[in-house]
């Protein structure tokens, strides 16, 4: 068998850092997180971190929005789920059950936008991924009649960041008691396929 390339332990080597940084982010938080910490867990050189990476918050930027950027790019599956817009609130808010606000997912996002606050790259990469998860759910939206579809994906896109902070505190608040809340803003402003029988409001005007 072929023994791999300096180039393939190489790729391997910071594909570990970037698992090893999510990891450490979640456990320990953002800023506690340092070379020789993720040089332990990696099982590598403190001089391969650097090596590798320019700086730690740079090892800790790519790690973070790369692991954001796999996240929301299950978004189009599961809307391709769903028939009407408030099946696929109901599917949206049920897969935040699968966090509690504390697993590790949770507190990576947590911590990554956190530290956005004092980072003006990363708060535009995140933007960036924001964008494109509003877009996404706008254009669905938009395909089951909802108005205003993209005020609608950024409120709900709000939401679904405020339920998963709060679920921290308040582990009580599920998916499916939010989405008939939600699911009034697919509504209230006319012709949006509910899925239930029932018309937007403005099909009553």
């Amino acid at each position: 068998m072929a023994q791999p390339t300096t180039a393939q332990r190489g790729r391997e080597v910071r594909r570990r850092l970037l698992d090893v940084a999510c990891e450490l982010i979640a456990e320990h938080g953002w800023t506690a997180v340092s070379t020789r910490m993720l040089a332990d867990r990696a099982g590598v050189t403190p001089g391969l971190v650097h090596y590798h990476f320019s700086s730690v918050q740079a090892l800790l930027n790519e790690a973070a929005i790369g692991a954001m950027r796999d996240y929301l790019a299950q978004t189009p599956e599961l809307f391709q789920q769903a028939a009407t817009a408030q099946q696929g609130l109901d599917i949206l808010l049920g897969e935040l059950d699968r966090h509690t606000g504390l697993d590790p997912l949770s507190l990576l996002f947590t911590e990554t936008y956190l530290a956005s606050t004092r980072d003006d790259a990363l708060r535009g990469e995140i933007a960036v991924l924001l964008a494109e998860f509003r877009h996404q759910v706008s254009t669905w939206l938009d395909g089951h009649g909802v108005a205003a579809p993209e005020t609608a994906a950024a409120v709900l896109a709000a939401a679904v960041d405020g339920v998963l902070l709060h679920r921290a505190l308040n582990p009580g608040l599920r998916g499916s008691d939010i989405a008939p809340v939600l699911g009034r803003i697919l509504t209230s402003a006319g012709g949006a396929d509910t899925g239930d029988g029932t018309e937007g409001a403005g099909d009553r005007q």
